[in-house]
């Protein structure tokens, strides 16, 4: 269960899901602070992205996306200089209600998005991932049979891994994040890549990609 207030970590650049992992370096001394204090404790942070326009305010506390994932730190290593490289691993959506002012670093209090994939959701979900295997196999130019997925893998998982890990803008990620739902998510993750494939077929063949 998601504290009721958590730590966030505000990035222009990075975006998490649930169950999906992310490597950070945290070089910032209010945010090597926050890792300190998140190892000694339950080992929680969120991750939100920066709205544009941050960087006036960037030292201090600027306009984040109210959506956001929390994340569980699996891995962490201290450097001799004070900064830490570490993994988060994705574990529920939120959305921020409010922050807390009192810490150098920024606390945010949060409720809990969770996203329940019902069996027919599943059913849906399903259909869907052999056209990601393949949407994700000709983004990266490689046969489909190189890059399916083990079975082990759930359809949910995948949808997740994929927004995570294909190559995408942040605010592509985002968007992938509000959406309300794997499900949801997943259809709109079929659209986007399509899309991609088909600007990237339109480059190739005008002869812009080299």
């Amino acid at each position: 269960m998601l504290p009721p207030t958590i730590p966030i970590f505000p990035l222009p650049n990075a975006v998490l899901f649930p169950n999906a992992c992310l490597p950070l370096h945290v070089f910032e001394p209010r945010y090597r602070s926050m890792v300190a204090d998140a190892v000694r404790g339950d080992r929680i942070i969120g991750m939100v992205l920066l709205q544009p326009g941050f960087e006036a305010e960037y030292e201090g506390r600027p306009a984040v996306y109210p959506i956001g994932c929390a994340g569980l730190i699996t891995h962490v290593e201290p450097l001799p200089d004070g900064r830490y490289n570490m993994i988060l691993r994705g574990i529920e959506k939120f959305r921020i209600t409010g922050e807390d002012q009192s810490n150098a670093y920024r606390l945010a209090h949060v409720e809990a998005l969770p996203e329940p994939v019902t069996e027919p959701d599943r059913a849906l979900l399903g259909t869907f991932r052999s056209r990601l295997e393949a949407l994700f196999a000709m983004l990266i130019e490689r046969t489909t049979a190189e890059h399916r997925f083990p079975a082990t893998v759930t359809d949910e998982d995948l949808v997740n891994a994929l927004a995570q890990y294909v190559p995408l803008d942040p605010l592509e990620r985002q968007a992938l994040l509000e959406r309300d739902g794997v499900l949801a998510r997943g259809r709109a993750l079929v659209e986007l890549l399509e899309m991609k494939t088909i600007t990237r077929r339109r480059a190739w063949s005008s002869g812009s990609i080299h």
